[in-house]
């Protein structure tokens, strides 16, 4: 599957950077206007640019996101495919773990920009990143018995449900307080998009896996491990989004860029123990003791 994955995994990160380079260059004036939600809301939305009709808090948000995906994301994917094609375990690990990270990224951007231009490469973007993530699980599935003791099981455990825990309060205030107000700050929208998606797979996605990892399930070890690559992308997109949206609001907002900042920082010291402990060729495989090492079938 690796002949598969890899030209996947160069076409998201060619489509995804595209898309990423017009929300970047092609925003348009920055002129806002001012208008009121079917839900009694007033905000500002963009008069002009691919992001017409959007919200200023989210054209403002979306500076972040689209500047780490076209300048760290879509580059670190196409070295990743590259080393996909020859072969390389670490690389498919990282490529997994970012094409889930585009996944993400162009679902949420799909159901939460107004309909413009960009729309169609959202979708292309979010369909080809699914597609590579299923060549990705078969490619990964068939080498998982690649890691040893080194793997850092509990440290992995605890940070993702960690963020997992902290996410969850930090959603469910947000959400009791909209329900609570009178007109709900949606920023445009008529519900919330992205609570919707963290609490409804990043939190249990992230518990299922610390749980496999915990209990050193070769799959769940190596989903653990990609899952730890778009961990690290989306802790540095977000810590990258906020530092945008306050220099587009001028309020600085110090606790999340620090908070997602430092958890990106720890994630990426994670994957790095994460890939270190991986075979580097055609691995020998670990018996459940992981102490006895026998040859790999074929």
């Amino acid at each position: 599957m690796h002949r598969v994955l890899s030209p996947l995994a160069g076409l998201v990160a060619v489509v995804g950077g595209m898309a990423a380079a017009l929300g970047v260059f092609g925003r348009g004036s920055g002129t806002f206007s001012a208008v009121t939600s079917a839900l009694g809301e007033r905000y500002e939305i963009a008069v002009d640019g691919v992001y017409a009709g959007s919200s200023r808090q989210l054209v403002a948000e979306g500076v972040g996101w689209d500047v780490f995906t076209l300048f760290v994301a879509a580059p670190v994917l196409l070295v990743a495919a590259v080393s996909v094609a020859r072969g390389s375990f670490r690389a498919t690990l990282v490529a997994t773990g970012i094409l889930g990270y585009f996944a993400y990224l162009h679902l949420e951007y799909a159901v939460t920009w107004a309909f413009g231009p960009l729309f169609p490469l959202f979708v292309a973007t979010l369909a080809l990143s699914v597609l590579g993530l299923v060549a990705a699980a078969v490619t990964v599935t068939e080498d998982a018995n690649r890691f040893d003791e080194r793997f850092p099981r509990r440290s992995y455990a605890a940070l993702t449900v960690g963020m997992s825990l902290l996410l969850t309060v930090m959603w469910a205030g947000r959400i009791a307080e909209a329900l609570g107000a009178k007109v709900a700050t949606l920023h445009g929208e008529t519900t919330m998009t992205v609570q919707a998606l963290d609490l409804g797979l990043v939190v249990p996605i992230s518990i299922a896996l610390a749980i496999g990892a915990l209990r050193r399930s070769p799959a769940g070890l190596a989903a653990a491990a990609a899952f730890g690559v778009m961990f690290v992308a989306m802790s540095a997109a977000i810590a990258a989004m906020v530092v945008s949206a306050s220099i587009v609001t001028g309020e600085l907002q110090l606790p999340p860029i620090v908070l997602f900042g430092l958890a990106a920082v720890a994630g990426l010291v994670l994957v790095r123990r994460m890939l270190a402990s991986t075979t580097g060729g055609r691995p020998s495989v670990y018996t459940a003791n992981w102490n006895t090492p026998v040859p790999a079938p074929g």
